[in-house]
């Protein structure tokens, strides 16, 4: 263990190795940060933190290889080690992917106790990190960032410190401290002991070069984004914020956050939805980085199978079919079809049996009909139906010259009462009950009574399995009504090979019985004894049980965040609601931002998709976008949405609005591509091709949520009129947080 106090080579190379003396690595710029008054202190406890985090990874290396080595195990142990293997591999993959630079800073508290960082009869250090840690004696070395203690740390302000004397965050870069930045609440308490800046620094890190991953941002949550990560999960949570004011930084810690601190929500899992593919892979190192791994991450699109084509699936072109299918009351059509082939016979059947007829009155089938819970998806009710119809006949018709087994047996392959029962309750594909909506006019108006017959035309098309975005929230409807129309014959193949295991396990288990002459040896016991029945269990061969293969994103969950919920349809609401019953949401999204208007209030249209007691909170500060470019884009925006929550700018880049000819633009790209060594560039609006890994090209739908450095915006007034096209201007406008370049 190295010494409390150690040299400080707060010049060091950047680049030195993890093991060097001090932690910081501060450049000749910043020498008067490197005064050892300033962070010797933080030196020696950060060095205490590399030193156990090493011991710490020691120990979970030898755990996992005496987990992995040791003797297989069945039932609940064997399901133990697993959870055991599964907790000690992601924390060792943690401290691995971090190492020191889990902390993200310290605060001093004012007379703070009880935490063993510091003596408690003065102010005390306290350091917040991705995860809890403390020392072989149980000292604590950090407060895990979710935990209650390390609150101040990110809520307070000048205004209410919440105790703080003072706060520095931390910049990281190869495991070296670059920079940090003091924030004094009681100067007279701290003279000495901060490198005060002006917050320009700070400031001026919110604008640092992207790159293809979302940056990790944890140490700089600020006060009011932090409020909002904290909030109970207990209602829906509307989330609104402008352009840059890190709305999806704030979903995404949320869900980390929540995962610690409302254990309940483990039961269900947190499921979280982004727009599109590209912003999944903006985004998919963070809550990794968090220390959280089990939060399920898509798109809308992926919660209905034949939305998993990712983002290639169009639009739907025609503008009244693309209405109509964002209403919710066309998911009633699809009800109303569901029901449509579920129709009891209204006829007596006569059903040929070796002993003599019976007679199938429509009283029977209508009590059949009955025999399913509410609610029992059409497939899986199929079975249960089949099995009411049989019960009841059998138990009518059998006798004693009519044995009831026989009788069940020749019921079951009677053809004319397997046809009667496929017409009245026949198995349907989620699919092709949608699609016979759109292919069969006479369908559809059985089915949707109150559409117009012009409303009928724009529904109906050639090829009714090309399926738009559109159709996807109907899909989801018609598999969650109907079910798996493979479901019922694995069900009976599983039921069949079980069966087939249990015969001749216990046909092996008789022929050990019978030749074991001591019939009180240890093997007759195990096997036989009182407490066998399970042990015989445990020799079922489950490799050769038929999978049922469950949707992973079907649900329930107990908490869903979904991130640009503006764009949500009413008939997309009732898709994602049905996967969280309890309406634990956190819903996150800018009116502003919605492609094809949001005039409501936010709780008028969550309360039309049935959601109640809605709180609602705002975020109203742009950290990302330098007010040159907010000034450009407030007047596009407010042109269409007067009362747009447009965020107020906290930063300037200092470079203005340029404006060219879309001839000029790969010169544009190529001459920043020099003067920048780092960052990322993006053309909206444009796909001719530039080869530089660092350019990319987005539509103002794929760009939503992402952010460049740089972005050349080509010939914005062919994005359209009206809602649509200023929308899609202000978004591509908001993407850049350096530079911002408009091609006409």
């Amino acid at each position: 263990m190295r010494p409390e106090s150690t040299p400080v080579t707060a010049l060091a190379d950047p680049q030195a190795p993890s093991w060097s003396p001090s932690v910081f690595a501060l450049p000749p710029a910043l020498s008067r940060k490197a005064d050892p008054a300033l962070i010797a202190a933080d030196d020696a406890h950060l060095t205490a933190i590399r030193d156990r985090l090493a011991e710490e990874i020691d120990a979970l290396e030898a755990r996992l290889v005496r987990l992995r080595s040791a003797p297989a195990r069945l039932g609940h142990e064997a399901l133990e080690r697993d959870l055991e293997i599964h907790r000690s591999s992601s924390r060792l993959q943690l401290l691995r992917r971090f190492g020191v630079d889990l902390c993200l800073g310290r605060m001093v508290v004012a007379g703070a106790a009880g935490s063993g960082v510091a003596p408690a009869a003065g102010p005390e250090s306290v350091y917040i990190g991705r995860i809890g840690l403390s020392d072989a004696d149980g000292r604590r070395l950090l407060v895990d960032w979710r935990a209650p203690a390390a609150e101040p740390f990110f809520a307070a302000t000048h205004a209410d410190p919440e105790g703080l004397i003072s706060r520095r965050r931390y910049r990281w870069a190869s495991r070296r401290i670059t920079d940090y930045w003091d924030e004094v609440f009681d100067p007279e308490g701290l003279e000495g002991a901060a490198a005060l800046d002006d917050q320009s620094a700070f400031i001026a890190s919110l604008g640092a070069s992207r790159s293809p991953r979302m940056r990790d941002v944890l140490s700089t949550i600020q006060a009011d984004q932090d409020a909002i990560i904290r909030a109970s999960s207990r209602a829906p949570l509307v989330v609104d914020g402008g352009p840059g004011t890190g709305k999806t930084v704030v979903a995404l810690h949320r869900a980390a956050y929540l995962m610690h601190a409302e254990q309940q929500l483990g039961h269900g899992g947190i499921l979280f939805i982004g727009p599109h593919q590209p912003y999944l892979a903006y985004i998919e190192d963070v809550l990794p980085g968090l220390g959280e791994d089990s939060v399920r991450v898509c798109t809308l699109s992926d919660l209905v199978r034949e939305g998993r084509a990712g983002d290639r699936m169009p639009e739907e072109r025609d503008p009244l079919a693309r209405t109509l299918k964002s209403n919710a009351r066309l998911l009633d059509a699809v009800a109303a079809a569901v029901r449509y082939h579920e129709h009891a016979p209204s006829a007596r059947l006569f059903v040929e049996t070796p002993w003599r007829d019976v007679i199938v009155e429509p009283a029977a089938w209508t009590e059949a009909f009955d025999a399913p819970e509410p609610g029992t998806p059409h497939n899986d009710a199929r079975d249960v139906v089949w099995e009411a119809l049989i019960g009841a006949l059998v138990e009518d018709n059998a006798d004693e010259d009519v044995p009831p087994r026989q009788l069940d047996r020749a019921l079951r392959q009677s053809d004319a009462l397997q046809r009667a029962f496929v017409a009245a309750w026949p198995v349907l594909d989620p699919a092709g009950v949608v699609a016979d909506l759109w292919s069969t006019p006479a369908y559809l108006r059985i089915c949707a009574p109150w559409l117009t017959a012009q409303e009928r035309a724009a529904l109906g098309r050639e090829d009714a399995r090309a399926w738009t975005r559109q159709d996807l929230p109907l899909l989801g409807a018609a598999r969650a009504l109907t079910g798996d129309p493979e479901g019922s014959r694995r069900r009976r193949r599983q039921e069949a090979v079980t069966a087939e295991e249990r015969e001749q396990r216990e046909r092996v288990l008789d022929e050990l019985l019978a030749a074991d002459d001591d019939k009180e040896s240890a093997i007759t016991g195990f096997f036989f004894g009182e407490d066998s029945a399970g042990v015989r269990e445990m020799l079922q061969d489950e490799a050769a049980l038929p999978r049922l293969d469950p949707d992973a994103l079907a649900g329930p969950f107990a908490h869903v965040i979904v991130d640009e919920a503006q764009e949500l349809s009413d008939a997309e609401w009732a898709v994602l609601l049905r996967r969280v019953p309890s309406q634990s949401l956190t819903i996150v999204g800018d009116r502003a931002q919605a492609r094809h208007g949001f005039r409501e209030s936010w709780t008028e249209r969550l309360e039309r998709a049935g959601l109640r007691r809605i709180e609602q909170a705002s975020l109203r500060i742009n950290y990302r976008t330098p007010e040159e470019v907010m000034s450009a884009a407030e007047p596009v925006i407010r042109a269409a949405l007067p009362d747009a929550n447009v965020p107020v700018s906290v930063r300037a880049s200092g470079l203005p609005v340029r404006h060219a000819a879309i001839a000029e633009r790969d010169g544009i790209l190529a001459a920043w591509l020099a003067a920048h060594d780092e960052g990322i560039a993006c053309v909206i609006g444009g796909d001719r091709p530039f080869p530089d890994p660092r350019v990319r090209f987005r539509t103002p739908v794929t760009a939503k949520g992402l952010e460049f450095d740089l972005v050349v915006l080509v010939d914005p007034e062919a994005f359209g009129e009206g809602i649509e096209g200023a929308v899609d201007r202000y978004v591509s406008m908001t993407r850049a947080t350096q530079e911002l370049v408009v091609l006409t």
